[in-house]
């Protein structure tokens, strides 16, 4: 299994080049494995309006790709910085609702059917969880859903807020610890409504890793 994993992001990293290089079929697969990560960031950040604004993302994406220096983590990270660039331009111009506000549905039903992505939120995906989520500290909130949702590691995550990773771990690990006490079966026993049954387990961040990946060339 983890052979067939390497190989796919082997084959997604060859598919990089050739879609920098123009060919469609390279950036049709780059585009199923990136997009449902995207929409569910972006869905934490402004709820029903996710797809508005992935779709603005993708046009700079698709604009920039030509320019863009990086391997595969550094692409993934460089597309949600622009997705979180076009997601605070999008609460600019309107009003901004509280994402805990939201019917959690639409935070759960955004990605396309068949979304294999949607595995990476393992014992998380659920409308309680993805619910308590929205409702962490804001910092804690995007560091969780880069690092869990995105699939990115500290450092790459650091650079789409403009933190260092040290402070992104941080913020994730303290996320996910807060998760963990609101789904323990103490909490359940306490409130009846309680998403999680006892012997859930959250998931594990991606491990960190060595060298230079990140959002390099966003504007």
């Amino acid at each position: 299994m983890a052979r067939m994993e390497r190989a796919d992001e082997e084959e997604l990293g060859r598919a990089l080049r050739t879609a920098q290089d123009g060919d469609e079929a390279s950036f049709r697969m780059l585009y199923r494995d990136v997009q449902p990560r995207l929409i569910r960031f972006a869905g934490a950040l402004v709820g029903a309006d996710a797809e508005d604004v992935t779709s603005e993302a993708w046009l700079q994406i698709s604009r920039d790709l030509p320019s863009f220096r990086g391997d595969l983590d550094g692409f993934r990270g460089w597309t949600a910085t622009i997705t979180r660039h076009r997601a605070l331009d999008h609460l600019r111009r309107r009003s901004r609702r509280p994402v805990g506000d939201l019917p959690v549905e639409e935070l759960t039903t955004m990605a396309a059917d068949g979304d294999t992505e949607t595995d990476a939120l393992d014992g998380i995906a659920t409308q309680d969880a993805l619910r308590l989520i929205a409702e962490l500290p804001s910092d804690q909130a995007e560091a969780v859903l880069l690092r869990v949702v995105v699939g990115l590691d500290a450092k790459s995550a650091g650079k789409v807020l403009g933190k260092r990773s040290g402070a992104v771990r941080t913020a994730s690990y303290r996320g996910l610890r807060r998760l963990a006490d609101l789904l323990s079966p103490s909490h359940e026993t306490a409130s009846p409504t309680a998403p999680r049954r006892a012997g859930d387990a959250l998931p594990r961040v991606p491990g960190d890793k060595s060298g230079g990946t990140g959002a390099e060339g966003v504007a």
